[in-house]
């Protein structure tokens, strides 16, 4: 039985790269929610702007994350 290293490393190296991504935009779309709450909060006691920018960029982000899963999935599958 013969390992290819480099092999090895070149899959690991991608996978860490796809993880950081992948929680690195996981993380946008939680910050965004957050924005936008904060938004609406402040929009509550009259100081706000729209909260609309913030909540559109979160749903992009959580779902650009799951169609990364849905791909990976998608390439484990076939």
């Amino acid at each position: 039985m013969k390992i290819d290293w480099a092999a090895l490393a070149s899959v690991f190296g991608v996978s860490l790269l796809v993880t950081v991504a992948l929680v690195g935009l996981f993380t946008l779309g939680v910050v965004a929610l957050s924005k936008q709450e904060q938004a609406r909060e402040a929009r509550t006691s009259g100081t706000g702007t729209a909260a609309l920018p913030a909540q559109v960029g979160a749903y992009a982000c959580f779902a650009l994350c799951a169609a990364a899963v849905a791909y990976g999935i998608y390439l484990i599958v076939v």
